[in-house]
């Protein structure tokens, strides 16, 4: 089948002539539409992702952008050319108005379906935002118009933002006016409440935070949780029936509250250090003792309390024989040596798991015998808390694991249900941290729950559900941004180990909240700034993925100051992220104390 080409190019006297006749309004409708007229087309600003939207090869990004915080961006290939199109419902025998803002080269829109002349506009070369306008009038019969745009093939990406399509609504009826009085009622450290007065014929409202939609409630009234203590946001409202949505509201701005004195961490401080200590194993980093452990480190891990086998739930923490570990101390001096650093305000925990732990919870009794067996380690050497580092198989889900909310996967179930009964057991001071991969966190914006994208890894993601149910009795995340793929941030562009992008938007995910799988209605909520650090290798013998001081101190600069950042840009600003993570304390020491001293310097 032969492909459409491209529209022949306009003289310049013609496209003068069209011009000048657009200006004395002969063709297009005058500059102040009807006041029966309405915006028709969904989500135009493509703020709320694809919604609305049919494309062949598009995605949303947050830069660059016309206005919002998100604009499309499609790339034609050799036979596609990234057609982006919506159907919407029209009256016959009307006059509309087709409008948006464009970006690249050849660059499309159109609508089709009119009853009467198909239009289209274009340009050739837009090097920055140009505003394409057309008009057409319905047939007698014609009820529903389809608006597209699109490409040329193989001339690389384009970008669409703010389409409009103004005219009377069709049998639906129109969406209904924006809302009024939109203001913040009780801000907390966590939280905002919002209220806002109805209007008229809105069967529903969509909350939008910081230009994202977050949610749609029924009634008049919505608290916006999971936010970042002293961190100021925007919110908007818009009404929706089942015409469409409206105009947003005028923006309303809260600054969350300062947690008090505590914040539920146990003590941390405003910015710590997080080290893993080899205390089972030995390596070509060498053998550490912890009394010899700089004060640097405010959270030590003993790595690792290893399982007895995979699915016993039985957990042991050997430490290292002195013929493999020299100068390794005896148990009475370790055991002295961590209420040393308890006493210097010092965390020391038990870290499960590790590359070669695997642990799986596959049953109530596994779960209880963890829970058991984890006690016995932190009584016997009277530790502050437990770290979860679950690798390779630990954690997975079943097909019809969706909603990280609802977890039906055992491994998961149980092992949030052991950790629970751990922190019950063990009180408000109980540290609890977690160290999982890219792999099974950030992966989840694009696959969670083989239900949805079958064929995949059925880990990826699969930590979401556990977070999310511990997030209230969570010290720490320290994901670690080492050893992993590529992983797409929120700006739906793929970021890669090495510099200090990946740590920006991998952190920033974690901050602002992320759709699960491409789901708009299954977003997980961000979590607060005091309870993420991010990890990284201490040296480049000790994982893929280092990265140099001066980019550590870029991340740090973006993510808290918001400058330095590089061609990421931020969804927010945290001055209270409470710090870096790294493996490890040995091999640190291997490398010169180099991580140390720029955290060192860095938070002072």
């Amino acid at each position: 089948m032969e492909r459409s080409r491209p529209l022949a190019r306009r003289p310049l006297v013609a496209l003068l002539t069209a011009t000048a006749l657009a200006a004395t309004g002969m063709t297009a409708l005058s500059s102040a539409a009807r006041a029966a007229d309405a915006d028709l087309a969904r989500n135009g600003g493509f703020e709320s992702g694809l919604d609305g939207w049919s494309c062949t090869a598009g995605a949303t990004v947050n830069s660059p952008v016309h206005s919002g915080s998100s604009a499309l961006k499609a790339t034609p290939a050799g036979s596609d050319n990234a057609r982006c199109a919506q159907t919407v419902t029209v009256q016959p025998n009307s006059q509309y108005t087709l409008s948006g803002y464009v970006r690249g080269s050849y660059v499309y829109l159109g609508a089709d379906g009119t009853g009467t002349t198909d239009v289209s506009t274009w340009t050739q070369s837009a090097p920055d935002w140009q505003r394409l306008t057309t008009t057409f009038r319905t047939g007698p019969s014609t009820t529903r118009v389809t608006v597209h745009t699109h490409g040329w093939y193989g001339t690389g990406a384009y970008h669409a933002d703010d389409i409009t399509l103004v005219g009377p609504g069709g049998e639906t009826g129109q969406p209904p006016a924006p809302p009024t009085g939109l203001r913040a009622g009780t801000v907390t450290s966590t939280s905002v409440a919002l209220s806002w007065s109805p209007v008229s014929g809105a069967s529903g409202y969509a909350v939008y935070r910081d230009g994202a939609k977050i949610r749609t409630v029924n009634g008049t009234s919505a608290t916006v949780s999971g936010l970042s203590p002293s961190t100021a946001y925007a919110f908007q409202v818009a009404a929706v029936n089942d015409a469409g949505e409206s105009a947003r509201s005028a923006t309303v701005t809260a600054t969350t509250a300062t947690p008090d004195s505590g914040g539920g961490d146990s003590g941390l401080p405003a910015h710590a250090l997080v080290g893993y200590l080899h205390a089972s194993f030995a390596n070509g980093s060498g053998y550490t003792r912890l009394a010899d452990v700089p004060d640097s480190w405010d959270v030590i891990d003993l790595a690792f309390g290893e399982p007895t086998s995979v699915t016993s739930g039985d957990i042991r923490f050997d430490r290292c024989p002195a013929a493999e570990c020299p100068g390794v101390e005896s148990d009475a001096e370790f055991k002295a040596a961590i209420k040393a650093k308890q006493a210097a305000g010092k965390k020391v925990l038990i870290s499960i798991g590790g590359q070669n732990g695997q642990v799986q919870l596959t049953t109530t009794a596994a779960r209880d015998l963890f829970v058991s067996s984890v006690s016995k380690i932190i009584d016997e050497y009277g530790l502050d808390g437990l770290d979860i580092d679950f690798e390779g198989h630990s954690l997975s889900l079943n097909a019809d694991d969706t909603d990280f909310r609802n977890p039906r996967t055992p491994v998961i179930v149980n092992l949030i249900s052991a950790l629970k009964t751990l922190k019950a057991r063990y009180g408000d001071d109980f540290v609890l941290t977690m160290a999982p991969e890219t792999f099974f966190v950030q992966l989840g914006y694009q696959y969670y729950g083989t239900g949805k994208w079958g064929g995949q890894d059925p880990r990826a993601g699969a930590y979401l559900p556990v977070i999310h149910a511990l997030r209230d009795d969570l010290t720490l995340l320290h994901v670690q941004d080492y050893n992993s793929g590529p992983i797409m941030g929120l700006d739906n562009q793929y970021h890669s180990m090495g510099g200090a992008d990946f740590h920006i938007a991998m952190t920033d995910m974690l901050l602002t909240g992320f759709p699960v799988a491409g789901d708009a209605d299954n977003v997980f909520p961000p979590l607060r700034a005091d309870q993420v650090a991010i990890g990284m290798p201490a040296t480049v013998n000790a994982g893929n993925g280092h990265v140099s001081p001066a980019e550590v101190t870029k991340a740090l600069d973006c993510l808290t100051k918001r400058a330095n950042c590089g061609s990421y840009t931020t969804h927010g600003t945290w001055p209270g992220l409470r710090g870096l993570m790294t493996w490890s304390i040995n091999w640190d020491r291997f490398g010169g104390w180099e991580f140390q001293r720029t955290f060192d310097g860095y938070f002072g």
